[in-house]
């Protein structure tokens, strides 16, 4: 089967402040159910930017194997569509838990959550909590009742079409909602091939 990864690369901050504690929340499709949601933070702690970055930070890097962030792999869905939503955000604290915010969304969605797990979307050690797909309007507004600075989302919704049959792989770079860009990439796993329907290698 088919396996499709995505990766962050990069991201700028569009403020003239220098100092940051960066973060991700990321939403995105549960690998077997269709009317669940899966969510977890990244990194497991926040990364700093501090006056040498430029207010640029790059996960991605020219030496030789140097990878992004790992958001996620997993299997293409039948339709080959896949939605993420990435969410960033920068905490005023020096110590951060963001195992906190899972279980502060779990609570705010109540009978909507279905517990955390480890071991999905190609994850061995990252905890993950499942959500009911109609509590997704309610991610954000729990998010921003947390006080940390709010940079807003964007989408990383990908259709993987004929162009990954000739690249491999693919960098998409998408402004936030609020003051602050990524690059991220979608990929294909480099064992299997994207054909006109679907076939392994």
């Amino acid at each position: 089967m088919i396996r499709v990864r995505l990766e962050i690369d990069k991201v700028r901050i569009h403020r003239p402040k220098e100092r940051w504690r960066l973060y991700f929340v990321i939403l995105a499709e549960h690998p077997d159910g269709n009317d669940k949601m899966i969510l977890t933070t990244l990194p497991q702690e926040p990364f700093r930017l501090s006056p040498r970055h430029n207010n640029s930070y790059s996960f991605d890097t020219d030496q030789v194997g140097a990878e992004g962030l790992f958001v996620l792999s997993r299997e293409i869905p039948e339709d080959r569509e896949l939605n993420v939503h990435i969410y960033l955000r920068h905490t005023r604290k020096s110590t951060r838990n963001l195992g906190e915010i899972l279980k502060e969304v779990e609570s705010g969605i109540g009978g909507d959550a279905f517990g955390i797990v480890q071991g999905i979307a190609g994850t061995a050690t990252v905890p993950w909590l499942i959500i009911a797909k109609r509590a997704v309007p309610l991610v954000g507004k729990i998010l921003t009742s947390i006080p940390d600075r709010d940079f807003g989302f964007l989408s990383a919704f990908e259709r993987f079409g004929s162009e990954f049959e000739e690249q491999g792989e693919i960098d998409r770079e998408k402004n936030f909602t609020g003051d602050a860009s990524l690059v991220y990439s979608w990929s294909v796993d480099e064992h299997s091939v994207l054909e006109s329907g679907m076939a392994t290698k």
